[in-house]
């Protein structure tokens, strides 16, 4: 099934099915792949990311009963798998608490990863992305180890290298499970030789003790993720009272440089947006952070009006494109060192334009 799989990937458009001009140290992260214009975490949403000519491709990381990892958002599958119309998983629906919130479907723990092989891939937000809703059931919910391998035929292939940046997904969720995420991560690294510092490989979490603890097991890059709201659920779970709002602060940066090499934070973090949806005045964030020694990788960058700061939309129409490239000049001009983005495309382009 996994070369069916493959070979339904090709079907890119035309202008894509190449390989771009070389750009800068700028670094572009195909956020869950091309998610712009195929269902997210597919290998062809991978596919064509790096054919679009992002740097690396961003797999969220969940598990299944039979201890695998698997590229999901979310532990649950309703939303971005077919999994309701199969009868044969329907006493599977269930109701658990996500980080403290009551979540209602069918998680990937309690299938094997044969059983998820069943499945197919669906588009998430079919309101926004309708087109991306014709590559409905024609994909299979990917392993991690299928990611990388992926990336090692894509980087023979273009003739460059691709890289892949996994998020461990709710690893708290999962360890209270005994379905910790961490080691069977490491492992995938080291049977694939790419828990070395040269590796083209970050490591990312929203979690902070589970960072910690990889800092003293991987040799790649990590990378702490932030919200612009909240607190860490391990923090929440421990008792512990700092929030994110603490991390990003400079004495909490210092903190993070101590285990991590680089910073995602939600983008108002770095730019806020006013009342009325429109751009305000940066905050020292990136500065910080760099005076800390940490790299910026800002999340998420998508063309469509609904994401887009009022600043820079087309129109009311929510799935109506608006206009990223100034999105994203905006963010390089307070000098971040990178970003996730839904259409790595019109990111390549970007800097592609700028740097003429």
């Amino acid at each position: 099934m996994a070369t069916a799989a493959l070979a339904l990937v090709g079907a890119a458009p035309a202008t894509a099915d190449h390989t771009p001009a070389t750009h800068d140290s700028f670094t572009i992260v195909g956020h869950r792949g091309a998610s712009g214009y195929r269902p997210e975490h597919t290998l062809a949403s991978y596919e064509l990311a790096a054919r679009m000519g992002a740097d690396y491709i961003e797999p969220d990381l969940v598990i299944t009963k039979d201890g695998v990892l698997v590229a999901r958002h979310e532990p649950e599958i309703g939303g971005t798998t077919d999994v309701a119309n199969h009868p044969e998983f329907a006493s599977r629906k269930t109701t658990k608490s996500l980080d403290g919130v009551q979540v209602t479907g069918w998680f990937t723990e309690d299938f094997t990863l044969a059983e998820l092989k069943t499945l197919r891939a669906k588009e998430r937000i079919p309101d926004i992305r309708q087109r991306n809703t014709i590559y409905d059931g024609r994909y299979q919910v990917p392993t991690f180890q299928e990611v990388v391998d992926l990336s090692k035929r894509l980087s023979r292939e273009l003739r460059r290298e691709i890289g892949i940046y996994p998020e461990t997904k709710h690893p708290t969720y999962f360890r209270k499970q005994g379905l910790a995420l961490e080691p069977r991560l490491v492992d995938v690294l080291n049977r694939n030789g790419l828990n070395r510092p040269n590796a083209k490989v970050f490591v990312q979490s929203f979690e902070v003790s589970n960072l910690i603890d990889l800092h003293r097991k991987l040799r790649v890059p990590l990378v702490q993720l932030t919200s612009a709201t909240g607190a860490p659920f391990d923090f929440v779970d421990s008792g512990d009272p700092r929030t994110y709002a603490d991390i990003v602060s400079a004495a909490g940066l210092r903190e993070v440089a101590k285990y991590a090499k680089g910073l995602g934070p939600e983008k108002s973090q770095i730019i806020p947006r006013d009342a009325a949806g429109f751009l305000t005045t940066p905050t020292p964030l990136v500065t910080n952070a760099h005076r800390a020694g940490l790299k910026v990788h800002p999340y998420t960058f998508r063309a469509e009006n609904q994401f887009l700061p009022a600043d820079f939309r087309s129109s009311t129409v929510p799935s109506a494109y608006g206009d990223l490239f100034a999105e994203i000049a905006a963010f390089r001009a307070v000098g971040v060192d990178g970003l996730f983005t839904d259409n790595p495309d019109i990111a390549v382009a970007q800097e592609q334009l700028a740097a003429a």
